[in-house]
């Protein structure tokens, strides 16, 4: 079977990451190399306030992490982080292939970067991009002026 990468934001308990930073983050890269996977980008993506306590927990540190691996594996993926104390939740995203290098080079860039790289216009997405999917790209442009003006 033919291996997917995936888009995977976890959130870890940030006590125990703010006393272990590389031993907590680091079990997420060691679970996907012993299952056979192969980790594209693995970062911090920011520290926060939960919406709502979840486990008792009222903030959460999300790390963010692409990899590669067979798609029959993922269900061993989830059932361990179910079973990680460090890890208070957890989201799997299959990605697109031919947006794989994009996002992969976005997330190896780190928060600094992204935020002053330049974003292609409208018309210049609209002649790379099906006609179906500018939906996304609306909602997308909208939520990031929604960011910029907090």
């Amino acid at each position: 079977m033919a291996a997917n990468v995936y888009e995977a934001m976890f959130i870890l308990d940030t006590n125990r990451y703010g006393r272990d930073p590389a031993g907590v983050s680091g079990q997420i890269p060691a679970l996907i190399q012993q299952l056979g996977g192969e980790v594209l980008a693995n970062r911090l993506w920011e520290e926060r306030r939960l919406a709502y306590p979840i486990n008792g927990h009222r903030k959460g540190t999300y790390w963010l992490t692409y990899f590669k691996l067979d798609a029959t594996l993922m269900v061993q993926v989830r059932r361990q982080c179910q079973l990680n104390e460090n890890i208070v939740r957890c989201l799997f995203l299959q990605v697109e292939p031919r947006i794989v290098d994009a996002l992969v080079a976005h997330a190896q860039a780190g928060p600094a970067a992204a935020s002053t790289e330049r974003r292609p216009s409208k018309p210049e997405l609209s002649a790379i991009v099906p006609e179906e999917e500018m939906v996304v790209v609306d909602a997308l442009a909208d939520i990031e002026a929604e960011k910029s003006e907090m």
